[in-house]
Protein backbone atom coordinates (compact mmCIF):
# COMPACT_ATOMS: atom_id res chain seq x y z
CA UNK A 1 0.00 0.00 0.00
CA UNK A 2 3.12 2.43 -0.06
CA UNK A 3 3.42 2.28 -3.77
CA UNK A 4 2.27 5.82 -5.20
CA UNK A 5 1.74 4.62 -8.58
CA UNK A 6 0.98 1.22 -10.63
CA UNK A 7 1.51 1.19 -14.25
CA UNK A 8 0.78 -1.57 -16.84
CA UNK A 9 1.73 -2.36 -20.54
CA UNK A 10 -1.65 -2.95 -21.24
CA UNK A 11 -5.20 -3.42 -20.04
CA UNK A 12 -4.66 -6.80 -19.11
CA UNK A 13 -2.07 -5.82 -16.43
CA UNK A 14 -4.36 -2.84 -15.96
CA UNK A 15 -7.02 -5.19 -15.01
CA UNK A 16 -4.98 -7.77 -13.18
CA UNK A 17 -2.99 -4.69 -11.07
CA UNK A 18 -7.08 -4.19 -9.64
CA UNK A 19 -7.66 -7.84 -9.68
CA UNK A 20 -4.68 -8.31 -7.14
CA UNK A 21 -3.74 -5.01 -5.79
CA UNK A 22 -7.14 -3.23 -5.87
CA UNK A 23 -5.56 -0.56 -7.49
CA UNK A 24 -6.51 2.00 -9.90
CA UNK A 25 -2.79 1.77 -12.63
CA UNK A 26 -1.86 3.88 -15.65
CA UNK A 27 -1.31 2.16 -19.37
CA UNK A 28 1.97 2.63 -20.66
CA UNK A 29 2.61 0.98 -23.88
CA UNK A 30 5.86 -0.79 -24.92
CA UNK A 31 7.81 1.58 -26.98
CA UNK A 32 8.02 0.43 -30.54
CA UNK A 33 10.06 2.04 -33.34
CA UNK A 34 7.73 1.35 -35.78
CA UNK A 35 10.00 3.82 -38.11
CA UNK A 36 11.83 1.06 -38.74
CA UNK A 37 9.34 -0.99 -40.62
CA UNK A 38 7.76 -0.46 -43.84
CA UNK A 39 5.59 -2.46 -46.11
CA UNK A 40 7.21 -3.90 -49.21
CA UNK A 41 6.24 -3.88 -52.85
CA UNK A 42 4.57 -7.18 -53.76
CA UNK A 43 3.60 -9.79 -50.95
CA UNK A 44 5.44 -13.11 -50.78
CA UNK A 45 3.20 -16.67 -50.34
CA UNK A 46 4.16 -17.13 -46.99
CA UNK A 47 2.55 -16.78 -43.36
CA UNK A 48 5.15 -16.03 -40.82
CA UNK A 49 5.55 -16.31 -37.10
CA UNK A 50 8.25 -14.46 -34.76
CA UNK A 51 8.49 -16.01 -31.25
CA UNK A 52 10.48 -17.28 -28.52
CA UNK A 53 9.57 -21.15 -29.26
CA UNK A 54 8.69 -21.65 -25.53
CA UNK A 55 4.92 -23.08 -24.64
CA UNK A 56 3.17 -20.04 -23.34
CA UNK A 57 3.31 -18.60 -26.95
CA UNK A 58 1.53 -21.32 -28.79
CA UNK A 59 3.30 -21.70 -31.71
CA UNK A 60 2.35 -25.74 -31.76
CA UNK A 61 -1.31 -24.43 -32.67
CA UNK A 62 0.31 -22.40 -35.83
CA UNK A 63 2.62 -26.11 -36.64
CA UNK A 64 -0.61 -27.80 -36.41
CA UNK A 65 -3.07 -25.36 -38.20
CA UNK A 66 -0.58 -25.20 -40.91
CA UNK A 67 -0.61 -28.82 -41.02
CA UNK A 68 -4.01 -29.01 -41.33
CA UNK A 69 -4.04 -26.27 -44.58
CA UNK A 70 -0.93 -27.10 -46.33
CA UNK A 71 0.05 -23.26 -46.91
CA UNK A 72 3.59 -21.91 -46.13
CA UNK A 73 4.20 -21.12 -42.86
CA UNK A 74 8.03 -19.59 -41.90
CA UNK A 75 8.62 -19.48 -37.98
CA UNK A 76 11.64 -17.30 -37.02
CA UNK A 77 13.07 -17.53 -33.09
CA UNK A 78 14.86 -20.21 -31.06
CA UNK A 79 13.51 -21.92 -27.43
CA UNK A 80 13.61 -25.10 -26.01
CA UNK A 81 9.85 -26.16 -27.91
CA UNK A 82 11.81 -25.99 -31.35
CA UNK A 83 12.70 -29.61 -30.99
CA UNK A 84 9.29 -30.84 -30.53
CA UNK A 85 7.62 -28.38 -32.33
CA UNK A 86 9.59 -29.48 -35.78
CA UNK A 87 8.89 -33.22 -34.94
CA UNK A 88 5.44 -32.06 -35.54
CA UNK A 89 5.85 -30.02 -38.23
CA UNK A 90 4.46 -30.87 -41.64
CA UNK A 91 6.68 -30.02 -44.84
CA UNK A 92 5.15 -26.69 -45.19
CA UNK A 93 6.75 -25.38 -42.05
CA UNK A 94 9.97 -24.51 -42.07
CA UNK A 95 12.02 -22.91 -39.36
CA UNK A 96 14.46 -20.07 -39.78
CA UNK A 97 16.15 -19.91 -36.43
CA UNK A 98 17.47 -16.83 -35.42
CA UNK A 99 17.65 -14.11 -37.69
CA UNK A 100 19.07 -10.67 -37.60
CA UNK A 101 16.69 -7.11 -37.41
CA UNK A 102 16.95 -7.07 -40.73
CA UNK A 103 15.83 -10.10 -41.97
CA UNK A 104 12.86 -9.98 -40.21
CA UNK A 105 12.14 -6.68 -41.19
CA UNK A 106 12.28 -7.54 -44.30
CA UNK A 107 10.28 -11.05 -43.95
CA UNK A 108 7.13 -9.29 -42.15
CA UNK A 109 7.13 -6.59 -44.96
CA UNK A 110 6.67 -9.43 -47.45
CA UNK A 111 4.06 -11.49 -45.79
CA UNK A 112 0.69 -12.76 -46.55
CA UNK A 113 -0.13 -12.58 -42.64
CA UNK A 114 1.41 -12.28 -38.94
CA UNK A 115 0.24 -15.08 -37.07
CA UNK A 116 0.27 -14.57 -33.63
CA UNK A 117 -1.34 -17.50 -31.41
CA UNK A 118 -0.44 -16.98 -27.72
CA UNK A 119 -1.97 -14.16 -25.42
CA UNK A 120 0.38 -11.68 -24.54
CA UNK A 121 0.81 -8.78 -21.90
CA UNK A 122 1.26 -6.26 -25.07
CA UNK A 123 3.20 -8.25 -27.59
CA UNK A 124 5.42 -6.12 -29.70
CA UNK A 125 5.56 -8.54 -32.39
CA UNK A 126 2.30 -7.69 -34.02
CA UNK A 127 2.61 -4.20 -33.74
CA UNK A 128 6.46 -4.60 -36.04
CA UNK A 129 3.67 -6.30 -38.27
CA UNK A 130 1.02 -3.72 -38.60
CA UNK A 131 4.12 -1.18 -39.18
CA UNK A 132 5.16 -3.56 -42.16
CA UNK A 133 1.61 -3.16 -43.67
CA UNK A 134 0.75 -6.76 -43.04
CA UNK A 135 -2.36 -8.23 -41.06
CA UNK A 136 -1.89 -9.98 -37.62
CA UNK A 137 -4.21 -13.15 -36.87
CA UNK A 138 -4.14 -13.25 -33.66
CA UNK A 139 -5.93 -14.83 -30.40
CA UNK A 140 -8.32 -12.37 -29.24
CA UNK A 141 -6.79 -12.03 -25.80
CA UNK A 142 -4.36 -9.66 -23.93
CA UNK A 143 -2.58 -6.88 -25.57
CA UNK A 144 -3.53 -8.38 -29.28
CA UNK A 145 -6.96 -6.59 -27.99
CA UNK A 146 -5.62 -3.04 -28.17
CA UNK A 147 -3.21 -3.09 -31.22
CA UNK A 148 -4.98 -5.70 -33.47
CA UNK A 149 -8.45 -4.56 -35.14
CA UNK A 150 -10.86 -7.20 -36.18
CA UNK A 151 -11.50 -7.78 -39.57
CA UNK A 152 -9.52 -4.46 -40.14
CA UNK A 153 -6.13 -4.96 -39.55
CA UNK A 154 -5.99 -9.05 -38.94
CA UNK A 155 -8.27 -11.63 -37.49
CA UNK A 156 -9.05 -12.95 -34.43
CA UNK A 157 -9.11 -16.44 -33.03
CA UNK A 158 -12.00 -16.94 -29.89
CA UNK A 159 -10.50 -19.76 -29.15
CA UNK A 160 -6.44 -21.43 -28.74
CA UNK A 161 -7.22 -24.46 -30.91
CA UNK A 162 -5.31 -25.63 -34.11
CA UNK A 163 -8.70 -25.48 -36.05
CA UNK A 164 -9.61 -22.05 -35.13
CA UNK A 165 -6.30 -20.90 -36.35
CA UNK A 166 -6.92 -22.95 -39.59
CA UNK A 167 -10.69 -21.00 -40.04
CA UNK A 168 -9.38 -17.70 -39.63
CA UNK A 169 -6.49 -18.32 -41.63
CA UNK A 170 -8.73 -19.92 -44.43
CA UNK A 171 -11.28 -16.94 -43.61
CA UNK A 172 -8.20 -15.11 -44.60
CA UNK A 173 -7.02 -16.71 -47.38
CA UNK A 174 -11.06 -16.28 -48.96
CA UNK A 175 -11.29 -12.34 -48.04
CA UNK A 176 -7.82 -11.90 -49.79
CA UNK A 177 -8.77 -13.66 -52.76
CA UNK A 178 -6.14 -16.34 -52.78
Amino acid sequence: QRIDHFIGISRTVQDRIKSYYGREAVIIHPPVDTSAFSPAPETGDYFLAVSRLAPYKRVDLAVAAFAQLGLPLLIVGEGRDRASLERMASPNVRFLGWQPPEKVRELLARCRAFIFPGEEDFGIAPVEALASGRPVIAYAGGGALETVQDEITGLFIREASPESLAEAVARFQRVAGS
